[in-house]
């Protein structure tokens, strides 16, 4: 005769850490950044130059040269420019550069205001497409000064200069 059981002889299953349940019917909490309630009230607002901007910012492009050169090259054509007392105006050439620079931005600002005591300016970005750099192939220098002698382009047709 086979007995049975009154209960099931294998454990029961245990609830998992992970509720989806739970996770549906949890509330998105808001967090709110906690720099945002500082006051800036109480902080310490220096004068500073533009001497004292462009010189930082040299020092920084010189470091990420070393570093990254990568990053070097998306935001070394910046330029930084103190446009009022308060407020400093960076000029990018491209949405690619000024994305790279967002990531080093805080590391560059927060080193700003610590040297110079000023944590009150605010940071304005504007696009400036006349600060793009140009690569000058061998072809463009040859037309550059070609427009200025234009006897270098009877030179090219007799000669077949390889300007590639």
């Amino acid at each position: 005769m086979i007995q049975k059981a009154s209960e099931p002889i294998a454990k029961s299953s245990s609830n998992s850490q992970f509720s989806i349940k739970a996770a549906l019917e949890k509330k998105e909490e808001i967090k709110k950044d906690d720099f945002a309630e500082i006051k800036d009230e109480n902080l310490p607002s220096n004068h500073f130059s533009q001497t004292d901007l462009d010189r930082e910012w040299d020092i920084f492009l010189k470091n990420t040269a070393k570093t990254n050169t990568f990053l070097y090259n998306a935001i070394s054509s910046f330029r930084m420019e103190k446009s009022d007392e308060n407020q400093v105006t960076v000029k990018y050439s491209s949405e690619f550069a000024k994305s790279e620079f967002d990531r080093v931005s805080p590391e560059f600002f927060n080193h700003f205001r610590h040297k110079v005591n000023n944590f009150k300016f605010e940071i304005d970005y504007k696009t400036d497409l006349s600060i793009k750099k140009e690569v000058m192939t061998k072809r463009k220098i040859f037309e550059k000064f070609a427009e200025i002698n234009p006897l270098l382009r009877d030179l090219d047709d007799l000669m077949k200069f390889d300007l590639t």
